[in-house]
């Protein structure tokens, strides 16, 4: 089987309601037909910054328009594809949102949603989104202005 190396950029978006703080998530299907919630995240194109394909890629599969307020750090995992070993590093960013609509998302995504901060984690599928979600919401919780 061959390896090949693949580098992302992505993100948490969020936007604050009153005292509350929500998260949006994205849906999409597994190759096993199963609704998995998730990030935002995709390939940094030719000449694009990560933080550049983070912004490009929450509108994308979002529908949000966001700016990047700080770094989250990577996660890393690997997949297959089409009888390839894919080795991932996916740069992930905070993100506020700034405009755009959950419904405006592109053929990748099956939902869009904002959910409450104290929920996320729980919701997402994989173990290294979830450490990204955690990270993003305890620096929300420790920092109200943000």
């Amino acid at each position: 089987m061959s390896v090949r190396k693949e580098i992302s950029a992505g993100g948490v978006v969020y936007r604050r309601r009153g005292e509350a703080v929500e998260i949006a998530l994205a849906a999409r299907r597994t190759r096993r037909g199963e609704l998995v919630w998730g990030l935002p995240k995709g390939q940094i194109e030719a000449g694009e910054s990560p933080e550049d394909a983070a912004i490009r890629e929450v509108k994308e599969e979002t529908g949000l328009e966001a700016r990047v307020e700080a770094p989250l750090g990577d996660t890393r995992y690997f997949y297959v594809w089409d009888s390839a070993r894919i080795r991932k590093l996916v740069h992930m960013y905070l993100l506020r949102a700034t405009g755009g609509d959950v419904g405006d998302h592109d053929d990748e995504m099956e939902e869009v949603r904002w959910f409450a901060k104290e929920e996320v984690v729980g919701l997402a599928a994989y173990r290294g989104e979830r450490e990204v979600l955690q990270r993003a919401v305890d620096r929300l919780s420790a920092d109200p202005d943000s």
